[in-house]
Parts: C-alpha cells; structure tokens; sequence
C-alpha cells in the first residue's frame, strides 16, 4: 500500500499509524496549487484504507508545520484564479476534516495563514515551545478566508478577531492558553508528546473513535438539538460493530484490587 507522491511522503508502521510528510514545498513548507492537490490526493486515498487508525501530518523541515500558501503564486492572481486557488486549499483542508480517524498535526515551527487553517482541521494539534502562528493575509491585501471560520469556535471571537484583523504573531504559550494548540513541549519531546496522544487513541475501540469525530462535526455544523438527536442511531449502530461487546467485557474481566 502505498499513497505517495512528490509532495506527500507515507510511511504506516504495524500499528496503522500512517506518518504523511510534506515535502518537496521549500524549508518553510509552503502551500502553491500542486503541492495543495497533490496532499489533498494522498489523504483522500489514505482515508479509504481501512486499517489506518490515526494519522500524523508534518513537514520535512524543522523550521514550519506549514508557512502559508504560496505568496509568489497568489501575487499573479486574478479573480478566478483567486477562487480557484483558495477552493483548492478549502478541499484541501475538507480532506482532513473529513478523514475517519484521528489527524495529528505536529507543528515544530512556522504555523501561518492558510497552514494554520490547515492545521485548526486536524483533531490534534502539538507544538514545540519554539511554534509562532499568525493570520497575516490582511497584511498582503487579502482576507483570511475558508477555515479560519473556525476559529471563533476553537478560541472564540475575541481572540480569532485579534489574528485575523491584526495579522500579529503568537507564541506557543499563547498559542496553548487560547486554545489554538493541545500541547506543547521542548522540540526534543515533540514526538513523544505525539506517541502518548497516540498510545490513547490506540487504546480505544477503531469504530467508536470513527463515529465519534463525525459527531463532533455534527457538533460543530448543527443545532444543538439536531446535534443531540443525530447522536442517538449512531450510539445504536456501535453495537453492530463487535466494539462494545469486546471493550465493555475487556472491563468487568479486569482485574480487581482484594478488599483491604
């Protein structure tokens, strides 16, 4: 099995956790047209593999996780190509969030503009001590669009308003206290602060993780009620899984501690 391609390099070790590196798209790993379409394939084909049970998405640089799209390319736009360019990076980033298992984005350095909004649709976000993000498309002319409409629910407005509309540059300790990342560690301990969030996920049940990101997007896009009730035929099919007998009998055959 193999989903590589001159921007997506894979590797899936015996555990199903499928590593995706970006490379081939300069030191600061830089979003242009090709590098978006030829990511967007290999996660999309990745994402029918059914013995994938989490997947790492990272740089073949230390310096960025992903340092925005590509400037250079964006400068010769037009209106249609414009919208061409930024339906691609919305697929793109759609192709994550659509992904049946958990995505971990491992953010070393540079988390910028169309990288961070990248990165807000993975299901995990750890950073290195080292991490800087912004939001500074309105400092060359352009709004920050698509998945930045996000941000308001992973930090709240205040806080997405503050990026967007200044295009300043956080730190990771910010970064963590808003909201924006889940962890962040010395750059020597960033994958293993990536093993223990996979150790976690491992030890769960492959199917009830599945249905539980889909209703986190259903948290996420529907009314409270409807999120509720949406819920209810999705807990029931669990059951045909075999997950529940297995987890559930797992737990009273457990060992039990003699009462004192």
């Amino acid at each position: 099995m193999s989903h590589s391609n001159p921007h997506a390099r894979l590797e899936i070790d015996n555990r199903g956790v499928a590593q995706m590196t970006i490379c081939n798209a300069g030191s600061m790993i830089i979003f242009n047209s090709q590098v978006i379409a030829h990511l967007r394939t290999a996660i999309e084909q990745l994402g029918q593999e059914k013995s994938i049970r989490a997947l790492v998405l990272r740089g073949d640089s230390e310096k960025a996780f992903v340092g925005g799209a590509d400037i250079k390319e964006m400068a010769k736009l037009d209106q249609a190509g414009g919208e061409r360019f930024i339906t691609g990076l919305r697929d793109l980033c759609e192709a994550v969030r659509n992904f049946p298992q958990p995505v971990i984005a491992r953010i070393p350095g540079w988390c910028l503009g169309g990288g961070l909004e990248f990165a807000i649709c993975c299901d995990f976000r750890i950073a290195s001590d080292e991490a800087q993000f912004a939001m500074p498309e309105v400092k060359v002319g352009i709004p920050s669009v698509i998945h930045a409409a996000m941000m308001p629910r992973v930090m709240g407005t205040p806080r997405a308003r503050w990026l967007v509309m200044t295009g300043a540059t956080i730190d990771a300790a910010t970064a963590l206290q808003w909201g924006l990342v889940d962890v962040v560690t010395t750059p020597d301990k960033l994958d293993a602060e990536i093993e223990k969030v996979l150790g976690e996920i491992l030890e769960c049940g492959a199917e009830a993780i599945a249905a539980q990101k889909v209703l986190i997007r259903k948290w996420e896009e529907l009314p409270l009620k409807e999120a509720i009730d949406a819920s209810i035929p999705i807990f029931g099919r669990s059951f045909l899984t075999g997950e529940p007998q297995h987890h559930m009998q797992k737990f009273i055959d457990r060992p039990r501690k003699p009462k004192a």
